[in-house]
C-alpha cells in the first residue's frame, strides 16, 4: 500500500515507516552475520577470518550498488509527494535502465579483478584461497542487489516499507536453510555461505518484482513510458550515482583500515571480521531511521511542505543521536559477550580483542547517529552532491589513521580510527544540513 508522508505528525510517520525498514535492514545483515556465525562455529576462526577478510571491499562495491538505488529513489518520492504519476513512472523506467547498465559494467569489472583486490588487501596464508572463492561468489551477486534494491527504493518512495521486509524475512529464512545445507551437509566451505546469501538475495529480488507487477499498477509501465528522456536520466544520475559514491568512497578508507589491520596477526582479522559484524547490527537503526527522514524530506519537499521538511530532520535526528547513546553503552559493556555470537568460548584470545575494539567504538555511536541523519537528510532534500564530501572526509580520516599510527600502536590504533572519521565526517554534515535546510526554507519565503 501507498503511504503519503505530507501530512500528520512527522515522528509517528518516520519511526512507522522506519519500523519495517528497521526489521528488513537487520534481517540484510543476518544474512552475512549467518554465514560468519555459522562458519565460525562450524568450520572455524581461520575460514571466519576469510570471510570477514573482504568485508571492506564489499561494503564498497555493494555500498555503491545500494547508495545509487536510494538515490534513484529520491527523484520518485518527490513525485510522488508532488502527485505526479506520468512523471514517476518515467523516473521508473529510467532507474530500470542504469540499474542494469551498472549491472553488468560492476559484475564484469569486480569479478575480472578479484585475485587483484585479494593481494591489494594483503590477504595471504591459511586464508587465502577461502578468502578469495568467498569473494568471488559475493560480487557474483552484483545484479540481485542492483534489482532488489531498485525495487524496495520505489516501494519505499511512495510510503511502503512493509513489502519489503516481507520478502527479505522470506530470504532470511532460505539463507539459514542454504547455509546449513551448502556447510554443514554438503561441505562447500566459505563457498557455500557466499552461495547460500546469493540465491537468498535473488530469491527475494524475484518475489519481490513478481508482487510489484501484480499489486502496485503505479509502479507498472506501459509501453507509451517506456521512451528515452534525458531529464529523466540526468536527474536520476545526478541524484544516484552521488550517493553510491559516497558510500564509495567511504568503502575505500574502510580498505585501507582493513588492510592495515590484515597486516596485523591472525587474532586481529578475525576480531576484526566478527566486530565489523556487530557494528553493521548496531548500526541497522541508524540507517532505518535516516531513510525515513530522506523520504519524509523528499515527499514534503515535492509537495511544498518546506516547514515540515525542517521539522521532521530536526525531530528524526534526535531520534538516532539518542539511539547511538543506548546502544553505544549497551556495546560498551557486552561487546565481549556478543561477539561469542559467532565464536567458541574456547576462543579466548579474539574474543578479547573484540571486547576492547567494542568497548571503544560504544563511546562514540551517538556521532554515527547525527551523521547518519544530517547525511540522508542533505540527500533527500536534492543536495547529494554536497553529502559526497562527508564520504570523501571519512575516508582521509581513517587513511591517515591506518597509514600513520597503526603501524606504531597496531590494533590500538584500528580501535579508533573509525571514530576520527566519525566526528569530522559529523561536524561537516551538521554544518551542511543547516545551509541546505535554511535554503530549502527561503524557497517558501519567495513562494
Amino acid at each position: 500500500m501507498t503511504k503519503s508522508m505530507t501530512d500528520g505528525n512527522p515522528v509517528r510517520l518516520i519511526l512507522g515507516f522506519s519500523l519495517p525498514l528497521l526489521i528488513g535492514n537487520i534481517l540484510q545483515q543476518a544474512y552475512n552475520m549467518i554465514d560468519a556465525a555459522i562458519v565460525g562455529r562450524v568450520l572455524g576462526a581461520d575460514a571466519l577470518g576469510a570471510v570477514g577478510a573482504s568485508s571492506s571491499v564489499q561494503f564498497l562495491v555493494l555500498g555503491f550498488c545500494i547508495g545509487t538505488c536510494s538515490g534513484f529513489g529520491i527523484p520518485m518520492a518527490k513525485y510522488f509527494g508532488a502527485e505526479q504519476p506520468e512523471r514517476l513512472r518515467s523516473t521508473i523506467f529510467h532507474s530500470y535502465l542504469l540499474t542494469g547498465f551498472f549491472a553488468v559494467l560492476l559484475t564484469l569489472i569486480t569479478c575480472i579483478m578479484c585475485g587483484n583486490i585479494i593481494d591489494i588487501l594483503k590477504i595471504s596464508g591459511n586464508i587465502h584461497k577461502d578468502a578469495y572463492n568467498y569473494l568471488f561468489i559475493i560480487l557474483a551477486r552484483i545484479p540481485f542487489t542492483l534489482f532488489y534494491n531498485l525495487l524496495s527504493s520505489m516501494l519505499r518512495a511512495i510510503g511502503d516499507s512493509k513489502t519489503p521486509f516481507i520478502f527479505l524475512a522470506i530470504s532470511a529464512v532460505l539463507n539459514i536453510i542454504l547455509d546449513f545445507t551448502f556447510i554443514v551437509i554438503v561441505p562447500l566451505g566459505c563457498a557455500g555461505a557466499a552461495l547460500a546469501t546469493v540465491m537468498a538475495q535473488a530469491c527475494s529480488g524475484i518475489t519481490c518484482f513478481i508482487v510489484i507487477q501484480k499489486k502496485y499498477p503505479l509502479l507498472k509501465l506501459s509501453k507509451d513510458i517506456c521512451r528515452f528522456n534525458g531529464y529523466a536520466l540526468k536527474e536520476l544520475f545526478i541524484m544516484g550515482v552521488p550517493m553510491g559514491l559516497q558510500f564509495s568512497i567511504t568503502a575505500i578508507g574502510s580498505m585501507v583500515m582493513q588492510s592495515a589491520n590484515n597486516s596485523l596477526e591472525d587474532v586481529y582479522i578475525s576480531a576484526f571480521a566478527v566486530t565489523s559484524k556487530l557494528k553493521q547490527l548496531a548500526m541497522c537503526p541508524f540507517e532505518a531511521i535516516a531513510t525515513g527522514i530522506s523520504v519524509f524530506s523528499s515527499q514534503n519537499l515535492g509537495a511544498g511542505n518546506y516547514d515540515r521538511v525542517k521539522k521532521g530532520i530536526i525531530q528524526g535526528t534526535v531520534i538516532n543521536a539518542v539511539y547511538g547513546i543506548i546502544i553505544g553503552i549497551v556495546l560498551i559493556f557486552s561487546g565481549r559477550t556478543l561477539s561469542m555470537m559467532f565464536l567458541d568460548s574456547s576462543e579466548s584470545a579474539v574474543l578479547d580483542a573484540c571486547g576492547v575494539y567494542m568497548k571503544c567504538v560504544g563511546y562514540f555511536y551517538w556521532a554515527l547517529g547525527i551523521l547518519f541523519a544530517c547525511r540522508m537528510s542533505v540527500q533527500g532534500i536534492g543536495f547529494s552532491g554536497l553529502a559526497i564530501f562527508s564520504g570523501v572526509l571519512e575516508m582521509f580520516a581513517r587513511i591517515i589513521v591506518s597509514r600513520k599510527f597503526v603501524p606504531i600502536y597496531r590494533f590500538g590504533a584500528i580501535c579508533y580510527t573509525d571514530q576520527v572519521a566519525w566526528i569530522v565526517a559529523t561536524t561537516y554534515c551538521i554544518i551542511i544540513c543547516i545551509w541546505c535546510v535554511k535554503k530549502v526554507s527561503r524557497k517558501q519565503l519567495k513562494v
